[in-house]
């Protein structure tokens, strides 16, 4: 997803100005795709030279409100359709976990379990999130729920992985060295 994509689909259910697609930003697509003031703004400048939306109107302190054109709404649908997404490849996290052999393993598995533990903070901030929102029926908050449990299965599914993580270092440490299971 690009952030110019994600200011198209947001227009596309009203106008708005800058202000309000950062705090919308922040509130919901912050989840998936941060986005900071500079990089918005630098963007809205972009997609009205395009041609992809337009300044309704301009207020006090230079507040300009935008709205999306058809141009712009033909552009998010091509993406949204015929784009095919781009699959994330790269995981910081797990080119470190490859590199496991070169620590002892009660630092592997300390870094797996604050892994675990960030996940765990993250489904419970996902889940407090997902009940702010569940009283709504706007389509941001119907399609939202739809990212947000993306976000919910995805943390478990990787706190249930450092603890198998876990068990694995210490199963490896077992068997590579027998003497250390022997009681003293």
């Amino acid at each position: 997803m690009s952030l110019r994509h994600a200011l198209l689909g947001l227009l596309s259910e009203g106008p708005a100005s800058g202000y309000d697609l950062l705090k919308l930003f922040d509130e919901s697509l912050a989840n998936v795709w941060p986005a900071t003031q500079s990089q918005l703004y630098g963007e809205l400048g972009r997609l009205a030279d395009a041609g992809l939306i337009v300044v309704l109107s301009e207020g006090a302190r230079g507040r300009k409100e935008y709205a999306v054109t058809d141009t712009g709404r033909a552009e998010l649908r091509h993406w949204l359709l015929e784009v095919k997404p781009v699959p994330v490849r790269r995981y910081d996290m797990l080119l470190r976990v490859f590199f496991f052999g070169q620590i002892s393993e009660d630092d592997a598995i300390a870094y797996l379990g604050e892994q675990r533990q960030e996940a765990a903070e993250e489904a419970d901030r996902l889940a407090e999130l997902n009940e702010t929102i569940a009283p709504y029926a706007d389509n941001f908050a119907v399609y939202g729920r739809l990212a947000l449990e993306w976000g919910l299965r995805s943390s478990r599914m990787y706190q249930e992985w450092a603890e198998w993580a876990i068990n694995e270092v210490k199963a490896h440490d077992r068997t590579a060295n027998p003497d250390s299971c022997k009681p003293d």
